[in-house]
């Protein structure tokens, strides 16, 4: 839920939110990701204070820290520390996991880090993403005692469809929020991502995360989010426009000033005035089929208010009727074995527990 100054943001001309790229380098190499060069050294931490400064300064309420991956900066947690120091309403933190441990939970929860978003795709690695539940699942318990808020993304294409909806239980059964959206093209390499032949496939899982979230269960994603989804993959019209640059923006670790992950310019940060971001509010040539969804949603809220709330709020009302009644799915696997004649999007674990479970008696792979 957002304070009263964040909603003001949704009406007023300041930027809102941004994303900092820590760093580029990452250990990783999934094979749709345009977000990391491990040439590019790790930026010095002075530089890092005077970018926030300036992002501060612009009006920015909400901070994400990207990469690469972000764990890797060697002063990740005072980064953290002072991007909360200069008053962000909200710091928040993407990454695949692997390098986090309880001592660096620990020192981020000190530093005063709001979220964390660990990106799983799988539950077993392949070559085209290595981002697999069964290296992080064990670091899940860490946060039962943590005032940092964990969410796990994934990124939903065809190579992962058959293993995303033991994702998603898994952390349902663990009570872990959790969702997986529609992977994005490539626009900086010019590459199409997205397999046409996978669309029906891509919408059916879609369909299945929206009757989770309308029964009550911990999906993390808004009602607005699966209707562009939606509307994306059947190559429907949406009507909006793009705030990126204007309202909310990215800047690389090297300060260059971009408009969202895809869309960069050679400015750099500091150069960047108040006026600068209000000629982005404008419709972009790019936005059709847009899968930056961050700023995806961020436009739709902004560009439609009203008709976003009251999305917002229908969805919430009919998720509390269900609970009440105590209708609903609560699992993927429950929604796939009422549908036989579907194909299923994953195989049931054939032991009686299920991975969640297994993981918590201390069973999992890892």
């Amino acid at each position: 839920m957002l304070d009263l100054q964040q909603v003001r943001r949704v009406f007023d001309t300041k930027p809102w939110s941004a994303h900092l790229y820590v760093t580029e380098q990452c250990n990783l190499d999934c094979h749709y990701c345009n977000e990391f060069n491990n040439s590019i050294p790790h930026p010095a931490l002075a530089d890092l204070k005077k970018w926030m400064d300036h992002i501060r300064n612009l009006g920015v309420m909400r901070l994400g820290l990207q990469g690469g991956e972000p764990l890797k900066h060697p002063d990740i947690v005072e980064v953290v520390r002072y991007a909360k120091s200069l008053g962000f309403r909200k710091v928040s933190m993407s990454t695949n996991g692997f390098l986090l441990n309880r001592q660096l939970l620990a020192d981020l929860e000190g530093a005063g880090l709001d979220g964390l978003q660990i990106s799983v795709d799988r539950m077993t690695p392949i070559a085209s993403t290595r981002k697999a539940m069964k290296s992080i699942v064990h670091k899940l318990d860490w946060f039962k005692d943590s005032k940092i808020k964990p969410q796990v993304s994934g990124v939903l294409f065809k190579e992962t469809l058959d293993e995303m909806g033991q994702v998603i239980d898994t952390c349902l059964d663990l009570g872990i929020p959790v969702h997986a959206r529609v992977v994005h093209d490539d626009l900086v390499h010019d590459r199409a991502l997205r397999d046409a032949s996978a669309s029906e496939p891509l919408l059916r899982f879609l369909d299945h995360q929206e009757k989770l979230k309308r029964s009550g269960q911990k999906i993390h994603s808004s009602w607005n989010l699966f209707a562009y989804q939606k509307k994306m993959l059947r190559q429907e019209p949406v009507e909006w426009t793009c705030i990126a640059g204007y309202k909310y923006f990215f800047v690389s670790s090297t300060g260059k000033f971009w408009l969202c992950s895809q869309v960069r310019t050679e400015r750099h940060i500091l150069e960047i005035t108040r006026e600068d971001l209000l000629s982005y509010n404008r419709k972009k040539d790019c936005q059709a089929g847009c899968g930056v969804y961050c700023t995806a949603e961020a436009s739709l809220a902004v560009s439609h208010p009203l008709q976003y709330a009251g999305r917002e709020v229908a969805g919430m009302l009919a998720s509390r009727v269900s609970r009440i009644r105590r209708r609903g799915p609560e699992r993927i696997r429950d929604l796939t074995a009422a549908q036989q004649d579907e194909a299923p999007f994953y195989e049931a674990p054939a032991a009686a527990a299920s991975f969640g479970s297994r993981c918590q008696q201390g069973n999992c792979l890892r």
